[in-house]
């Protein structure tokens, strides 16, 4: 079967494409699922969307692909996408319940979100990492969604994009309070992935002919757990203090000192045994984490 590939520049073209009528501004829109009464596409189809998409399901029976997972949406809760990214229709289209609010990322750029909302990382999550949400949390996103709903309903005027800015704003800035909540009452689950990463690095850095391959990466680990790299770099952070590249460091630095302390391996061997292409990539990142040459460090510890 043939698979059909939408690529999206504007939200009006979208809203086109959904039957609904054209957006009251042209770079937001706020789609309310109970007044879609037509198929979005065919089972495999792809969405490619070259702006944002929030997506607040408060109830939805059956699966929608983003990327390579699946995500089934029955308990409810937010889903995050970027401009580039893809939606694949599913077969089991089942029923939708609640909101999607796409916004193009013109209508931020004079705003400081403009230049922040990179910094809102679970835009780069896979969607099975989706913010689940208790009553309460739902209760606020609600009330930040009809907000923006009356204030879409309402004629523009010239202070219409301040105050839509400002609740999108907002609504990231709860977000990211809910995924902090959201790490720390799944730590007993994410201390167990926590466990299976350093087994994993420790593999990596101390079984032989492991570290031929290089450095172990972030997006190394984040692919052996099952994770998106941003979402487990976040998760670490909010757990532990560190990032996921900071942890691989730290367990790097252990080993290089290993090496170091109880072998004869000139520096450039001991570079190449870490998996460092070249011995000066190794001397700078053990200079910069020790604050000395790999030689001073192997000198003193002697």
């Amino acid at each position: 079967m043939k698979q059909n590939i939408y690529a999206f520049e504007s939200i009006s073209g979208m809203m086109r494409k959904l039957g609904q009528p054209a957006p009251s501004h042209p770079l937001i829109a706020l789609l309310d699922y109970s007044h879609v009464h037509t198929e979005l596409a065919a089972p495999g189809d792809k969405f490619l969307l070259n702006f944002y998409k929030i997506s607040f399901k408060t109830g939805f029976h059956g699966k929608v692909n983003y990327g390579l997972g699946y995500y089934d949406f029955e308990e409810g809760g937010l889903a995050f996408l970027g401009p580039g990214q893809t939606v694949t229709i599913s077969a089991d289209h089942g029923s939708y319940e609640g909101y999607s609010l796409f916004f193009h990322p013109d209508l931020i750029r004079n705003y400081p979100l403009g230049t922040s909302i990179h910094q809102y990382g679970y835009f780069s999550y896979a969607v099975n990492e989706a913010l689940l949400l208790s009553e309460n949390e739902k209760n606020i996103i609600t009330a930040l969604f009809h907000n923006l709903s009356n204030e879409l309903r309402n004629n523009i005027d010239p202070y219409s994009q301040d105050i839509i800015v400002s609740q999108i704003n907002l609504l990231l800035d709860y977000s990211n309070r809910f995924f902090g909540r959201q790490f720390l009452t799944r730590k007993p689950v994410y201390n167990e992935v926590i466990a299976k990463m350093d087994a994993y690095l420790h593999e990596r850095l101390y079984s032989s002919n492991q570290l031929k391959d290089g450095v172990p990466t972030v997006h190394e680990l984040a692919g052996y757990l099952g994770l998106s790299p941003r979402y487990l770099s976040d998760m670490l952070k909010s757990l532990t203090g560190q990032t996921a590249q900071q942890h691989i460091h730290d367990k790097l630095i252990e080993r290089a000192k290993t090496i170091l302390c109880k072998s004869e391996l000139s520096i450039a061997e001991v570079a190449y045994e870490l998996g460092f292409e070249h011995p000066q990539s190794f001397n700078k990142f053990f200079r910069q984490k020790v604050q000395m040459s790999p030689t001073a460090f192997r000198e003193n510890f002697q």
